[in-house]
């Protein structure tokens, strides 16, 4: 159970966590204080800088040692697009699954954080493992198990193996359908949205110039 639970949350890191360059905006903005507009709703860049923000505080305080701080600020340089990559993908997992008639309960969540917090040996230990591993700060934990359940319970009601090939393609098909739905827009400083695979892309536009170099993506073990 434990593994299989730990071969989706691989898939789904896959789709969120990319190796890309960072870019910055230096001319017209088409998506004014919005990260992102999904079904119709917008993430605003104030939003986005929050929640980068508890990653980083949550990290600085794990990392007391400033020289390891450093290391792990340049190992998770994407850190702001995956973040916005993950808010994003959450809206549209929760669209799919509410397509399907997936419901998650607080219980259903309890559950599997106890299950968790048993395995990991302590709460404050699985807390620091999906910090480490997935860049979710503490305070947002509950949030991503309830995403692996979501995410779950989904593939249980398409009938879709997560372990096969075409388990893996119903799953996404179902997630692009939802992608098109909600008519993801992402503002182009921070790439593009691929609908059919329900990821985001880097966009190459005219006012947008790379500054650092692909950093190497980090995935759950």
């Amino acid at each position: 159970m434990h593994r299989r639970r730990r071969r989706t949350a691989l898939l789904l890191s896959a789709a969120i966590v990319a190796a890309a360059p960072l870019l910055t905006a230096c001319g017209n903005d088409a998506h004014p204080g919005a990260a992102a507009v999904v079904g119709g709703h917008r993430i605003t860049v104030a939003q986005l800088e929050s929640r980068v923000n508890e990653v980083r505080a949550a990290q600085r305080a794990a990392t007391p040692d400033q020289a390891q701080y450093a290391q792990t600020v340049a190992r998770t340089a994407s850190l702001t697009r995956d973040t916005l990559h993950t808010m994003v993908l959450d809206r549209v997992l929760n669209r799919a699954a509410k397509n399907a008639g997936v419901t998650v309960t607080r219980k259903d969540v309890q559950t599997l954080r106890a299950s968790l917090e048993q395995q990991a040996g302590s709460g404050k230990a699985l807390a620091d493992t999906w910090l480490q591993q997935y860049g979710v700060a503490p305070a947002r934990l509950d949030d991503s198990l309830r995403t692996e359940i979501v995410a779950q319970k989904l593939a249980a009601a398409l009938g879709a193996d997560m372990n096969s090939p075409d388990g893996q393609a119903t799953f996404w098909k179902a997630m692009s359908k939802a992608s098109k739905t909600l008519d993801v827009d992402l503002n182009p400083r921070y790439g593009d949205w691929d609908v059919q695979k329900s990821t985001r892309v880097d966009a190459k536009t005219p006012w947008v110039r790379e500054v650092t170099a692909p950093q190497q993506a980090q995935g759950p073990a």
